[in-house]
Formats: structure tokens, C-alpha cells, sequence
């Protein structure tokens, strides 16, 4: 035997055993899935109305105008055929070689083999035609409420998405490259991937995004030095240490969000706004929220404004010896910050001076992309998990932001994971993405029900403390920070809000990019640009476009903004005082608690 045919059987020895290896694996998955608790049904799937609404609709198409009907079809089947009638013929040829191909670019099919491969091509082609016909199909239906168009528009292309032929080891040429080139070991290790990322989520299926083993919080993230400075069962509040010899008198507190960690603010140094705000000097204090658990379920928004907003006032006020803070509420955090003003202007308080909020919802009268998931099927899902949960466990919204952008966070990251058996990539924001906060059942019905369904703030008010709140009772100095192409809070949703308030002294920016990468900016990136325009009265178009763009970070300007708003320079404060001694070193505690699975 040859050492040439000695190699030949080495690898499929090699691939044999591998394969031997995926049997195993396979069945360590099965037994694995056999002992996951499902989630409930509400949660996976819209009520079944949504298709049988649209079935009921496209019939009706069919009876009134089945010219129209018939004509998608046949123009589906022709466009099928076609594509058949040309592969065959190329063959018939004799060539080894793909008929023209006019399908739109896809960045899923950028492997040269889906251009040149008969099989690849067809198969592609062919997927392309099937999809576009299922938009055809849902966009020609008329006699549907928008909302429910909306839905069936999303949960249709959800499943479009979930058929590619990328996702199918059969007919993803990478994986099957990949799978020849490494005698079958990428697929044991995918394999093995997949079960590691199921056994760590009790079954279910969460795709690791970044490598855990890459990143610890206070090592390599969140390295700003400072001190906890108070504990409640809510929050912890951190103070910065100063890295100016003179620092603003007024002093910032800010209030991330509680659905993610705190840290996005404090990620690496050179990226972090908290870092670049101290060395502006200011004396800067930051919320980091405890991530909940079920001895929580109780907690309301109440709670939070109470122990959380206010509690954190007030103490920021002790220990710098101020009567007013400036006060940043980030998303969720800039929604409950509101309120927490709204309450403060009916109690005559007037412990905040300035207000900034980044990429923050106050109207909630067009929903965007989040109207598949605000209908009463899956409020009402969530309604009985948080019921049987005390929570909204992390993982449930995890997943619903996911599939927002499923090609990019859900199918992308499986197929180089558990096809192509890749390891997570040493990635920071998608490290501090998996690492998520779990809500309080409480205070989630609260704001889904209240803010988001009803829109009770800018409607006829919210209730809370006994009082009704409003977005008019916002009347301020406030600074808002939205993103360009920010798909959770879109720029325009926020303006709207924005508006609303009846705060003389407004400025707001839209910055370049999304809800995250926008408001991380740096200006040492030279990245990002933004616009601004005096003109708050304007729609939303008119308002970018007569607007002035600015190249570069929004952060100098805010801190222009900011800076009036501060007070005089003063000499450098320590952390803490005599009553809030430091309980520990930033960043704390309850920023490094997992979420409840």
C-alpha cells in the first residue's frame, strides 16, 4: 500500500471515529431534551388567530380578487420552473455549472460553492423564489388590522428565516467544507458546543455568543476605580473615585437600565463613558440594580422609584453635601426616571436640576418591532409565567431581543458554533449581552401593561404613589440622546415623547448607529457623528433634515451642556462620608450575580 492510500485510510479511519463520536453525542443530547422543562406555549408562538385571521383574510383575496391571487401563483410557479428547466439544461450540456443566478446578494451565501455549484445554486435559488412568494402572499392580504399584518409580516419571515439552507448541515457547504477538512471533528466539537450550551440553560436552547471564560467584571470590565458607598435589597450605588484635582459642584448620578448590567457604561477603558465622565470632572455616581430573584417577585415600579431613584438622590445629596444632583436614565432606567420627575414635580421637590436620557421611550403609541410581542397572547404568557415564576426570567427576553435580528444573534452564532464547531469569539459587548437581569413579576406587568400597551403616561396618566403621573409634568432642563438606527428605541418614538414634556430648556441628539454603539462612543474613535437642531417643534423628518450633523462623538457636547448645569469647580471629593463608608470596592456585588435560569 502506498503512503498515499496509507492517508487516505488514516482519514476515514479519523472521520469513522468522529462520526462514532456524533452518534454518542446525539444521544446525550436526546436524553439531555428529554428532561427539559418546556416553556409555556404562549411564549413560543402567537396565538393560532394570528394565522387563521390571515388564512380567512387570503381566501377572501381569492373570492374577490382571484386575478391578483392567481397571478402571484403563477408567477411562482413559472419563476420555479424556469429555474428547473435552466439547471437541467446545463447539465444536459455536460457542464458542471450553475445557470444564470439574478437573486439578490445575501451575506448568509457568500461561500463561492452557492454560485458555482449546480446543487448550492439550485438549492439557494430556489429557497430565494419560496421566500419571496410567502411576502408576496402576506403583503397582498388587505383586509387585516395593521397590527395584526405586522405580526403575520414577522412571524412569517421568523419562519423563512428558521427554513435557509445555511441552518441545515445537508446544504451549508461551509459546515460540510469544514467537516472534510477536520475528518469530522468540527462536528463533535459543534456537537459538544450545542449540549454545553443547553446542559448551562436547563435545556434550553441559548446560543453562547462570547467566550465566558474571556472576560471577568472588575478584572478586565468595569475596571473605573471607585467605591460602593450603599446597599439596599434593590441597588447598589457606586462613587467614582475623582482623577481631577477639581470637580464640578453638582453632582451626576445615573441609572443604567435593569433589564442588562450596568457596566455596558464602564466596559474597557478606552470605551467607557463613566471613565471619560469622572475625567471630565465631575463627581459621578451610577446604580448598579441587584438581579432578581424570586424573593422579589413583589417589586414594583414603586419599589424601584422608591429604593431605588429617590433613595439614591438623596443619599448622592448627603454625601456631597448638594441640594440638587443631574440625574442620566438609560432606556428602561430613562422611562422610570421620568416618572420618578413627574413625582417629584407634584411633591414640589426639586432635587434634580438637569435630567439626560439616552435612547429612552416615553410614548409608546407605535410599538415598532415589538408589536409581535405586546398583543395579549404573550403579555398574557407572561402574565402566567411571572405568576408561577415570581419573575420574567433573563433568558425569555434574552430570547425576544434575539430574534429581533435573528439572522445576526440567533442563527449566525449557531451555525459557526455548533455546525462548524468554532468557539465564542473574546467579544465585550456580546459577552455582556448574554449577561443579563432577570424582572421583578410585579413590576413587569407594570410597565407592559401600563406604559407599554396602554401608554398611560402620555395618555391620561399613571398611577402611582397615589398620583397620577405625566409626561407634562417634565418641566426640567433635559438632554436626549437617541440613535440613529436603534431598533429597540427608535430616534423617532423617543422624540415624540420628547415633545411632550413641557421642559423650556430641551436639547436633544440623535446619534450615528444603534442602541448600544451609538451611546458607547468615544470620542477617541472618531466614529460615530450625530445631529442636533434647535428646533424641538418640528416632526421628526423636518427635524433631521433642516438638523446639523456634527462628525465625531455627541459625548463633548453633552458635556458642554452638562457642564452649565454644574455648579462652580470645587476641590476633589472622596468617596463616601462619614455615614456611607465604602462597603467595597467598585463594581460591587450585585453586579456580578447570575441570572436566575
Amino acid at each position: 500500500m502506498t503512503t498515499q492510500e496509507d492517508a487516505a485510510v488514516a482519514k476515514n479511519d479519523n472521520l469513522t471515529e468522529n462520526l462514532t463520536k456524533v452518534e454518542a453525542l446525539t444521544q446525550r443530547m436526546v436524553e439531555l431534551m428529554t428532561t427539559r422543562q418546556p416553556l409555556r406555549r404562549e411564549l413560543n408562538a402567537p396565538n393560532h388567530d394570528v394565522f387563521t385571521n390571515a388564512l380567512t383574510a387570503y381566501w377572501g383575496e381569492m373570492v374577490d380578487n382571484p386575478s391578483k391571487i392567481w397571478e402571484q401563483q403563477i408567477e411562482f410557479w413559472g419563476k420555479s420552473v424556469k429555474h428547473f428547466v435552466d439547471a437541467q439544461q446545463m447539465l444536459a450540456q455536460g457542464k458542471f455549472e450553475a445557470p444564470e443566478d439574478s437573486t439578490p446578494s445575501d451575506r448568509r451565501f457568500a461561500n463561492p460553492m452557492w454560485q458555482t455549484n449546480p446543487y448550492f445554486n439550485f438549492i439557494k435559488q430556489q429557497y430565494q423564489l419560496n421566500a419571496q412568494a410567502i411576502r408576496n402572499a402576506v403583503d397582498s392580504i388587505e383586509d387585516m388590522e395593521p397590527v395584526e399584518r405586522n405580526r403575520l409580516r414577522y412571524f412569517s419571515d421568523q419562519i423563512v428565516d428558521m427554513m435557509a439552507p445555511t441552518n441545515f448541515l445537508g446544504t451549508n457547504p461551509d459546515a460540510l467544507e469544514r467537516a472534510v477538512e477536520t475528518e469530522g471533528q468540527s462536528l463533535v466539537q459543534g456537537l459538544e458546543n450545542l449540549i454545553a450550551d443547553l446542559e448551562a440553560n436547563n435545556g434550553e436552547l441559548i446560543v453562547r455568543l462570547a467566550d465566558q471564560e474571556a472576560f471577568e467584571v472588575g478584572a478586565n470590565l468595569a475596571t473605573t476605580p471607585g467605591k460602593v458607598v450603599f446597599r439596599n435589597r434593590l441597588m447598589e450605588l457606586i462613587q467614582y473615585s475623582p482623577s481631577t484635582e477639581k470637580v464640578h459642584e453638582i453632582p451626576l448620578v445615573i441609572f443604567p437600565p435593569w433589564i442588562n448590567k450596568y457596566y455596558i457604561l464602564d466596559m474597557k477603558e478606552k470605551n467607557s463613558l463613566i471613565k471619560w465622565i469622572v475625567d471630565q470632572g465631575y463627581t459621578v455616581f451610577v446604580v448598579s440594580w441587584i438581579n432578581p430573584d424570586r424573593s422579589l417577585a413583589d417589586v414594583s415600579l414603586e419599589n424601584y422609584i422608591e429604593e431605588g431613584y429617590l433613595t439614591a438622590i438623596e443619599t448622592v445629596k448627603s454625601i456631597t453635601q448638594q441640594k440638587q444632583v443631574n440625574a442620566v436614565g438609560y432606556c428602561i432606567a430613562g422611562t422610570t426616571l421620568n416618572l420618578t420627575l413627574s413625582l417629584l414635580k407634584k411633591r414640589g421637590d426639586k432635587s434634580v436640576k438637569s435630567a439626560t436620557f439616552f435612547t429612552t421611550l416615553t410614548d409608546f403609541g407605535d410599538q415598532g418591532e415589538f408589536t409581535p410581542f405586546l398583543q395579549n397572547d404573550f403579555i398574557d404568557g407572561i402574565g402566567d409565567e411571572v405568576e408561577e415564576e415570581g419573575i420574567l426570567r433573563s433568558f425569555i427576553m434574552q430570547r425576544t431581543f434575539s430574534f429581533l435580528r435573528s439572522n445576526d444573534l440567533v442563527y449566525g452564532p449557531a451555525i459557526k458554533s455548533y455546525m462548524m464547531g468554532e468557539a465564542p469569539p473574546a467579544f465585550d459587548l456580546l459577552y455582556w449581552n448574554g449577561d443579563g437581569s432577570g424582572l421583578p413579576g410585579v413590576m413587569v406587568m407594570q410597565y407592559l401593561r401600563g406604559l407599554c400597551q396602554k401608554n398611560e403616561f402620555v395618555n391620561d396618566g399613571f398611577k402611582l404613589f397615589g398620583e397620577t403621573l405625566h409626561i407634562s409634568d417634565v418641566t426640567i432642563p433635559i438632554c436626549a440622546v437617541t440613535c440613529e438606527t436603534d431598533h429597540i428605541a427608535r430616534w423617532k418614538d423617543c422624540y415624540r415623547g420628547f415633545q411632550q414634556t413641557k421642559s423650556r430648556s430641551k436639547t436633544f441628539i440623535v446619534s450615528e448607529s444603534g442602541h448600544i454603539a451609538g451611546i458607547v462612543n468615544p470620542p477617541s474613535k472618531k466614529k460615530y457623528g450625530h445631529y442636533t437642531n434647535s428646533d424641538n417643534t418640528l416632526n421628526a423628518d423636518e427635524w433631521q433634515k433642516t438638523g446639523e450633523f456634527t462628525e465625531g462623538s455627541w459625548w463633548p457636547r453633552w458635556d458642554t451642556w452638562l457642564s452649565s448645569k454644574s455648579g462652580k469647580l470645587v476641590e476633589a471629593r472622596k468617596t463616601g462620608d462619614s455615614t456611607f463608608k465604602a462597603l467595597c470596592d467598585a463594581p460591587g456585588t450585585y453586579v456580578k450575580v447570575p441570572a436566575t435560569i
